[in-house]
């Protein structure tokens, strides 16, 4: 101790120190008294004056350490206890220039230290006052404050460790200063807060907890400098002092990792980077500290993340040196990268690896819920983190698995995009490192009892990632999985729908012709998700997947799917018909199936028309019976590519016609029953007009349905009306005069009355049906079976030579000369009694001259 205070006592001082140190003392005592006047003027002069003084006596480079013994005993007998009570003084100028003389003396003293004694409870005083977080401080002057902060400072770096005796001032002025209004003397603060942290690391643990609650209270400070200043204050306050502070910042550095000012961010990956590599009780946080670093490899800005991924690299093979021996055996036999490792992705080191996988445990319920957390920038930060540390734990991670799977199910449901790609990216991750048979387990469980989008999303995600020869042992199981009723169709919804979607694509893309051993299923599944599509881009999207399958069984296109798999696809989606209703799912998948199957519906009739004729009946639902009429009516427009592909159409046209369509075209009241005439009469019209059907079909197809045809010209729809005057008139085309008279008398009156329909396009095929009907009158003996009936006809017809519409007038004049070829005389007579009873002569004239002209022909 003797030899301490020795090497701490002051060196006597030579001759020309002493000399030069009482001139210097003659100076200031004639400069002093001043400093006592009564008038700020006077005290101010005195201030300047001893400015003037001070730097006008400054030595040159040479002379520096002598000036400096020779200024110590003024500078502490004379001038400091006088400029510290300057700095009471009520004028703003005199005490700026007594801070600007206190700097001055504090730089020339050969010993500062000896100045702390009073110099640092004058400082507290004037920035703190008695109680450190009353507010204002004690000097009202922003500016002052600032210079008195950087006076603390100067303090600090000059005299070093000898500060410690006097820690709890300066410490109560920083807690003061710390929340200073002036961002200025902020920022001050906390560089004068972490030199001090240096300057005194013995004593400063003691105290560094008080800094923490106004270090945290200013670290969202609105001026991002002084954020900055801040965060870098705190890795050094905490990295000197007391370790245990860590748990108080940590939130709020984590906060700080979502700052829009790049600085900001790049401090937290600064300060938390050199905790783990030089904080005394780092190990005791590796669980709390790795996370906020490895967030920032994820940061939008190249430079922050290289800055992240060198330090993390350095702690890595820092902690690998720490526990070589731990590691020995990991290192001798180091494990090479898995084959299927991520392209993109390069793989940590071993030190990374471990830190991550020991500290897997810690991190994850933390992380879990902050993926659940309301506020979407934490949610994408929490997914980013999950990535990374799913590629550090690489296998490790399979006894987290129940868990980070479950969590990964609810995330992928959120909002932001960014959160689902990242988790797509995380469940990616799982299936390039973890077993099938571990994962399949965990995911399809859940799946079978209650399947939800997300569910299929990482389910997709999974498969993704999992390497070819691992998944294909179990492909089988997942596509029968897949094709289950309670999955492929479980909802309507377009998320749902495209997420199943994804995993056809997975399973697709990752096996190829493996794929070709549960075709069945993915087609099942595909034909699920076309009839409960509501959109022309996901039925695009179909329609690729099905070509990928074409290809994996070696077909040449995806129609060879249908010519496959129809009979199996049929009998699947049949099986249930005698409960179907227009809800249920497997109707739609019946009628994708006979819409998009093409030539393959012709070799599937046996299952095809019996389900028809079931649900048909009109004991069933009517609105299912008009969705099945719609769909039938498209397929039999193009008959000969779709039902009739195998030439077999014609041993089921009697159910068709039996069974199908005669009971449906029976008069029911209501708005629906006549819908399904109009449905059943436009299938109709479809089966006959395709071509497919010979004239003797066409004609068994009359006789079973020409009175009904005759029926339903009275309809309300114009739509039946209007099929039903084409089908007549293809009927009497087809059957042409081999009609018996007692069944044509009784067809034209109806189509007459079509001739004063609303509609001018049924009353256009009503005079073409009606010239059809004439040319069907056979030229002889029983040509006279018909002259009452004529007679009654041209007698009508006539009438409308006299109707506002042109095109009606040429037609019905077409019909009255197609009459005069059968009858002159009849059409004549009655032409000519009509014929002053016109508006318009003209068209009856013509007739008459038309009737004339035939009457002389030979």
């Amino acid at each position: 101790m003797a030899a301490l205070a020795a090497a701490d006592a002051p060196a006597p001082a030579g001759p020309a120190e002493a000399a030069e140190a009482a001139e210097l003392t003659r100076a200031l005592s004639r400069l002093l008294p001043a400093l006592e006047a009564d008038n700020k003027l006077g005290r101010r002069r005195a201030l300047e004056a001893l400015q003037r003084e001070l730097e006008a006596a400054q030595p040159g480079p040479p002379n520096v350490a002598d000036a400096a013994v020779a200024f110590q005993g003024p500078w502490s007998r004379l001038l400091l206890p006088r400029l510290l009570r300057c700095l009471n003084d009520p004028a703003e100028g005199c005490r700026a220039l007594a801070v600007h003389l206190l700097d001055l003396g504090l730089r020339r003293a050969a010993r500062p230290r000896d100045a702390l004694p009073r110099l640092l409870p004058a400082l507290a005083a004037r920035l703190a006052g008695p109680e450190p977080t009353r507010r204002p401080s004690p000097e009202p002057c922003e500016e002052l404050r600032l210079a008195l902060v950087q006076l603390l400072g100067l303090a600090v770096s000059l005299c070093g460790a000898a500060l410690a005796p006097y820690l709890d001032d300066a410490v109560r002025v920083l807690r003061c200063t710390l929340l200073d209004p002036f961002a200025a003397v902020r920022r001050e603060s906390c560089a004068c807060a972490a030199a001090l942290a240096r300057a005194t690391p013995e004593h400063f643990h003691m105290q560094s907890e008080s800094l923490v609650s106004p270090l945290m209270q200013t670290i969202a400070h609105q001026h991002w400098k002084v954020r900055v200043a801040v965060i870098e204050a705190t890795g050094t306050v905490i990295q000197f002092g007391n370790g245990k502070s860590v748990d108080d910042v940590l939130s709020h550095l984590a906060q700080r990792l979502f700052d829009d000012v790049p600085q900001v961010r790049q401090a937290v990956t600064s300060v938390v980077g050199a905790w783990l590599l030089e904080l005394r009780d780092r190990y005791s946080f590796f669980h709390k500290l790795i996370p906020l670093l490895l967030s920032s490899l994820d940061d939008e800005l190249p430079k922050i993340r290289e800055s992240a991924a060198g330090l993390w690299e350095q702690i890595g093979l820092q902690w690998q040196k720490e526990n070589e021996e731990d590691l020995k055996d990991k290192l001798d036999f180091a494990v090479p990268p898995p084959a299927h490792y991520p392209l993109q992705e390069s793989r940590p080191g071993l030190g990374c690896r471990e830190l991550v996988f020991r500290n897997l445990s810690k991190i994850l319920p933390g992380l879990c819920q902050d993926l659940t957390d309301w506020v979407a920038g934490t949610r994408v930060k929490a997914a980013q983190l999950l990535a990374v540390l799913l590629l550090h734990a690489e296998d490790h991670s399979t006894q987290h698995l129940e868990i980070i799977l479950r969590t990964l199910q609810h995330a992928c449901a959120d909002e932001e995009p960014t959160v689902v790609h990242s988790c797509r990216k995380s469940a990616g991750l799982i299936g390039t490192f973890v077993s099938p048979e571990v994962f399949l387990k965990l995911i399809l469980s859940p799946l079978r009892k209650s399947p939800s989008a997300c569910s299929l999303l990482v389910l997709a995600s999974v498969l993704e990632g999992c390497p070819r020869e691992a998944l294909q042992p179990h492909l089988q199981a997942v596509a029968t999985e897949l094709a289950q009723s309670h999955v492929c169709q479980a909802s309507e919804n377009l998320f749902y729908l495209e997420h199943l979607l994804l995993c056809v694509q997975a399973l697709l893309t990752v096996c190829q012709e493996d794929c070709a051993t549960c075709g069945l299923q993915l087609m099942q599944v595909l034909v699920a998700i076309l009839a409960a599509s509501s959109t022309a881009d996901l039925d695009q999207k179909v329609q690729g997947l099905l070509a990928l399958l074409a290809v994996a069984e070696g077909l040449d296109q995806p129609q060879d799917l249908y010519q496959k798999h129809m009979d199996a696809l049929m009998e699947w989606v049949t099986a249930s018909h005698s409960d179907w209703t227009v809800y249920s799912a497997e109707l739609a998948q019946f009628s994708v199936l006979i819409t998009q199957a093409g030539p393959a519906v012709g070799e599937a009739l046996q299952y095809l028309v019996p389900t028809l004729k079931s649900c048909l009946q009109p004991t069933r639902d009517p609105q299912m019976r008009l969705k099945l009429f719609s769909v039938l009516s498209k397929v039999l427009l193009r008959a000969q590519e779709t039902m009739d592909s195998q030439g077999l159409l014609h041993n089921h046209l009697q159910t068709l016609v039996t069974h199908i369509l005669v009971p449906n075209l029976q008069w029911h009241a209501g708005r629906t029953a006549a819908a399904i005439r109009t449905a059943a009469i436009s299938c109709l019209w479809a089966l006959v007009s395709s071509g497919t059907l010979s004239a003797e079909q066409i004609l068994d197809v009359e006789g079973a349905l020409m009175s009904q045809m005759v029926t339903t010209l009275e309809e309300d729809s114009q739509m039946t009306r209007l099929l039903s005057c084409r089908i007549i008139d293809l009927f009497l085309q087809t059957s042409g005069d081999q009609n018996e008279p007692e069944k044509l008398v009784k067809v034209y009156p109806e189509l007459l009355k079509r001739l004063d329909d609303v509609s001018n396009e049924v009353r256009m095929a009503a005079t073409s049906t009606l010239t059809t009907w004439l040319r069907c009158i056979r030229n002889d003996d029983s040509k006279s079976c018909y002259q009452n009936s004529m007679q009654y006809l041209c007698r009508e017809l006539l009438v409308y030579l006299d109707d506002p519409e042109p095109a009606i007038q040429d037609a019905v004049l077409g019909v009255l000369r197609e009459s005069g070829i059968l009858f002159p005389e009849i059409l004549l007579q009655e032409a000519e009694a009509v014929l002053h009873k016109l508006r318009d002569p003209a068209p009856c004239e013509q007739l008459l001259q038309y009737v004339q002209a035939l009457s002389e022909r030979p």
